[in-house]
């Protein structure tokens, strides 16, 4: 399997010196475990180093840009802006998933478009540009794809309270959630549901859990609450 790396170096607008460092931040430990004869590494040491320089410039930049925002509303929104959920949605703006290395069994069931595999592949890839070109260069990186339309990313973790708050604010209107399937092996379930206003569906969400499920459903309710407005 030999995937064109070139191509997601355009996309995140940084060329390696070390190749091996960004072939290693994707490499899932499902495709090293079945290469190790070859001296195969996963990227579970780059996603750790990746995780603390992700958090390091998410708090800096929440200090100097959120001047009035109190420590404690500074750690719930990089709490958002970090999470499994928003960073997959980040590794989607690159196409990420195409360029990770699964074993077999995570190829078969769909493991690569999974949000625990890609984000965690874009940790490690913050971990490898860091390592790769320092500070400056994993700073240029998250300022691009992760801490970029925080609005949103906002509203994506806090969908549930703010949509309860919208529905609040009209008289007589009932919100509820539904599971519609669960589905998958016990170690991989994936779970959707509906958000539903006034008897009608409003959204959908697919998550790993029942409460990131209802999460995703919120948010895409709030969306579509937005165009009819």
């Amino acid at each position: 399997m030999n995937l064109d790396y070139s191509l997601l170096e355009q996309k995140i607008h940084y060329e390696f010196h070390r190749k091996e460092l960004l072939v290693n931040a994707l490499t899932h430990t499902s495709y090293a475990n079945e290469h190790k004869y070859r001296g195969v590494k996963d990227n579970e040491r780059l996603e750790f180093l990746g995780d603390a320089v992700l958090e390091l410039i998410s708090s800096e930049f929440l200090y100097l840009t959120m001047e009035e925002m109190s420590e404690g509303d500074m750690s719930k929104l990089r709490a958002g802006l970090v999470c499994e959920p928003t960073l997959a949605l980040d590794a989607k703006e690159m196409n990420l998933s195409d360029f990770i290395y699964v074993g077999n069994g995570e190829e078969h069931s769909g493991g690569r478009y999974r949000d625990s595999i890609v984000s965690d592949a874009l940790e490690s890839l913050i971990g490898a540009i860091f390592l790769d070109g320092g500070i400056e260069a994993a700073k240029d990186f998250v300022y691009r794809f992760v801490l970029n339309d925080i609005e949103t990313k906002k509203m994506f973790y806090d969908s549930k309270t703010i949509l309860q708050e919208r529905v609040n604010s009209v008289k007589n209107r009932t919100l509820s959630y539904q599971i519609l399937r669960e589905s998958g092996p016990e170690h991989a379930k994936e779970f959707e549901a509906a958000a539903i206003l006034d008897g009608e569906i409003v959204g959908k969400g697919i998550g790993r859990n029942k409460k990131e499920a209802e999460q995703r459903a919120a948010f895409c309710a709030l969306k579509t609450l937005d165009k009819r407005n």
